[in-house]
């Protein structure tokens, strides 16, 4: 396979310097945090936007995965564009795409249209995710100093995850929901701009093309994982569409290992799961973001449906989830180069994992403060975890494959973020349509009004449940006390897959990446492998650099 050497317009020629770095830096960061701005903000917003559009539960989910489905699907796609034609470009085409996407939303009518900004959106997203990443490796090649930037990286991701339901709690208060759109517009033009003038090119060349077949087979693999599952759970499991989609995922993905293993120039660069670093980092990526980004949605659609919070107060009470990332990312940064980030993202996911079972102790009626407790324990776990995981991904490899980890690093995140609205919003439709009768059963509803409860929650979705309204208010009362109850049970749940997801990423982490401090030969090039997995021994290996 044709070496890979990275340049750039300007410091290919001898004794040229890029830009300062420093900007670099800054536009790259401003970029992840953009593209994440909307992410839980739509999220949080989805009771408003259920009532508005008249959306049932496989709409939601439908809204949430139009933005990560493309996402996922093409970003190993805009790596391999950014390392043709050149990461400035592919950054500010992804920002354009993006812009684009939010204004379509801004005039959306219906749930449809709410789904084509939404992939607009994704779009751009995937276009900016690898960029920055490999925008970043570009101008630190020192590993240090890389673990320290993509700690800054994680926090501005975690900011745009943050901030991104308190504007919209503000907007949905003072003025329509579609209004939540707008700060992410107004962001990404001036972010476009201040690059267009100030970022220096750069690429990754060598004698390659797009991998078309690569593409196809992954978009087809990973659309018709989750189009089966959520489908799964409102058409049935035995249904032909929901299994025509899993089969068609199930071959698609082992056709796209065989045509990736065979090509020349490969979308997804199989050297790079040789590091068991790297595919360590892969698989607990993918299962750090199922978790997190499901139990957003389930926490979200409990505080919404069951508490009838307002938009402004689910944000304010899932601030703690990704918050803590932007306050501990310069502390996480600077123990990465002190202590193993293998051991720090062992610790973020076990205690991450902890935080996830104790969602276990909330009921129907469970009090902000403690509430804010639970999600503030699994906020800290996460912010321990996301900046290691990034970094042992991007500094497994040799800095010449930084677009192509990057890609792959992004795409297994969104993959993971794919699934937990998907899986989660199944079992919160099934698992509250199964215990729902006992509890109206336990209420004391005559027969009459718990049959009249069911088929509403039954045919018009679990929604419906939060604005019951019976002939008394006794009865109404009592039906709400019971759809909450059962609402819970299926919160549970969620909160119990969503927990042992991440204790199991730990444990995966923990054999596969190890806890031991690294030990990295000091010659200036980016190592092959972080941190020894457990019991291992001896020095890591140095990779080419560029």
């Amino acid at each position: 396979m044709p070496a890979i050497t990275s340049v750039s317009s300007r410091s290919a020629q001898p004794g040229s310097e890029p830009r300062p770095a420093t900007a670099t830096i800054v536009l790259a960061c401003l970029g992840v945090f953009v593209s994440y701005l909307p992410v839980v903000g739509v999220s949080v917003a989805l009771p408003v936007i259920q009532q508005a559009l008249d959306a049932s539960t496989v709409g939601l989910q439908w809204i949430t995965d139009a933005f990560i489905l493309p996402t996922a699907a093409l970003l190993l796609t805009c790596g391999m564009i950014g390392e043709l034609y050149g990461r400035k470009k592919t950054w500010l085409a992804g920002l354009v795409m993006f812009c684009l996407g939010c204004l379509v939303c801004l005039t959306a009518g219906s749930v449809v249209q709410v789904c084509v900004g939404q992939a607009l959106t994704g779009i751009g997203t995937a276009a900016l995710l690898p960029s920055t990443l490999a925008l970043i490796s570009h101008v630190c090649p020192d590993h240090h100093k890389r673990a320290r930037v993509i700690a800054l990286w994680t926090a501005s991701l975690g900011l745009g995850l943050t901030l991104g339901p308190l504007f919209n709690g503000v907007i949905v208060e003072h003025a329509s929901w579609r209004w939540i759109f707008l700060p992410a517009l107004v962001v990404g033009v001036v972010t476009a701009v201040i690059g267009a003038v100030v970022l220096t090119e750069s690429r990754s060349q060598r004698e390659r093309h797009l991998d078309i077949p690569g593409q196809i087979l992954a978009v087809i693999a990973i659309t018709g994982l989750v189009y089966g599952v959520i489908e799964g759970g409102s058409a049935g499991w035995g249904s032909a569409e929901v299994v025509i989609a899993f089969v068609a995922a199930a071959v698609g993905l082992l056709a796209f290992i065989v045509v990736e293993l065979r090509s020349p120039c490969p979308m997804l660069d199989m050297r790079l799961f040789g590091a068991s670093a790297f595919s360590g980092a892969a698989l607990v990526m993918a299962l750090t973001l199922f978790a997190q980004v499901g139990l957003v949605f389930a926490l979200s659609e409990y505080f919404g449906l069951v508490h009838h919070a307002s938009t402004w107060d689910i944000g304010v009470r899932l601030v703690a989830i990704n918050g803590f990332t932007v306050v501990l990312g310069p502390l996480v940064g600077r123990l990465m180069n002190r202590t193993s980030p293998g051991l720090l993202l062992v610790t973020g996911l076990v205690v991450g994992g902890i935080g996830a079972l104790c969602v276990n102790l909330f009921h129907a009626s469970t009090g902000t403060g403690e509430a804010a407790l639970v999600v503030g324990v699994l906020g800290i776990g996460i912010a321990l975890a996301m900046a290691p995981i990034t970094t042992i991904a991007m500094n497994s490899v040799p800095r010449r494959l930084a677009d192509t980890a990057g890609a792959a690093n992004s795409a297994l995140r969104q993959i993971g973020s794919a699934l937990g609205p998907a899986v989660f919003g199944v079992i919160l439709t099934h698992r509250t349509l199964d215990t729902l009768p006992g509890h109206l059963a336990r209420s004391g509803l005559s027969a009459a009004d718990q049959g009249e409860v069911s088929g509403l929650v039954s045919h018009v979705g679990i929604q419906a449940g939060a604005f019951l309204q019976l002939k008394t208010p006794e009865a109404t009362s009592r039906a709400l006390s019971a759809y909450g109850a059962s609402f819970t049970d299926a919160l549970h749940t969620c909160a119990l897959v969503g927990g042992v997801g991440m204790l199991v990423a730990a444990v995966i982490a923990f054999f596969t990446i190890g806890v031991r401090t690294r030990a990295v030969q000091e010659t200036g090039e980016t190592p092959v492998a972080v941190t020894h997995p457990a019991g291992a021994a001896g020095t890591t290996a140095a990779g080419d650099v560029s």
